[in-house]
């Protein structure tokens, strides 16, 4: 059973500019997709489509069974910019999504804590995000949207601005705690290295539509020799000659 399904979907602008043309795509629990494009290509539409900030002109969108009409709280959001508080520490800005909702508890307080430990930032919990770098500050954002255990995960490019090494840190952290939660995860990016490595299925979208998928059965858990293995070179191969406009 699909637990996100997106069905014949279209969405324009002002009624006018087709940016979303007529996409399906499905995903089952636990799985890591990744959606590969050019800039303008519409991918980050279809992940606001896809979560509920926008409302698709046609077609129909379902997560586990029910009409997505609004973002949910069972989903977590982690954007480009990790947007922070700066005059909260780095543990109230985890714990903002409940606090906003509702009082902030002893047990939500040893979540946030554990959470920060899972990114690497347990001894961070007391400063402010100007104290920290911009790779600390994506692991506070990604440690924020996984604070009310959130069923699926929308990514939208988050790692983009950080060099390539702590880029790939992050990249390995997100893996292992969205499989220790088995966290559905649908992830935005320009980067085909950083698609295939990890993702269990990846996607190219040209001109609002998707034009080619593949499975990744690349061997898990990923590391840093998988990125070398010839396995996953054919495959970045191969996306790169779909998005010059080539075959696989």
């Amino acid at each position: 059973m699909s637990f996100l399904t997106i069905n014949n979907v279209t969405y324009s602008y002002q009624g006018q500019n087709v940016i979303i043309d007529r996409v399906n795509w499905e995903m089952k629990k636990g799985e890591f997709h990744c959606l590969l494009g050019k800039s303008g290509c519409g991918k980050t539409t279809l992940l606001k489509l896809a979560s509920g900030l926008l409302q698709p002109d046609t077609g129909n969108i379902q997560l586990q069974g029910k009409q997505v009409t609004e973002p949910s709280h069972e989903c977590g959001f982690v954007f480009q910019s990790p947007t922070l508080l700066e005059w909260k520490t780095v543990i109230d800005n985890v714990l903002l999504p409940i606090s906003l909702r509702r009082k902030v508890t002893l047990s939500d307080r040893e979540h946030a804590a554990q959470l920060l430990e899972l990114v690497g930032l347990s001894s961070q919990f007391e400063r402010y995000p100007l104290q920290l770098s911009g790779g600390q500050q994506s692991r506070v954002a990604l440690a924020r949207a996984l604070i009310q255990k959130p069923s699926m995960l929308f990514l939208d490019e988050p790692f983009a601005a950080l060099d390539a090494i702590t880029r790939e840190e992050l990249q390995d952290d997100v893996l292992r705690i969205c499989n220790l939660q088995n966290t559905t995860v649908l992830f935005i990016t320009h980067d085909i290295s950083e698609a295939v490595y990890l993702s269990d299925r990846v996607a190219v979208m040209e001109q609002g539509k998707i034009i080619y998928a593949s499975d990744v059965k690349l061997t898990k858990p990923r590391t840093f020799k998988t990125r070398y293995d010839a396995s996953f070179n054919e495959l970045c191969l191969q996306i790169r000659q779909v998005m010059s406009g080539g075959q696989p």
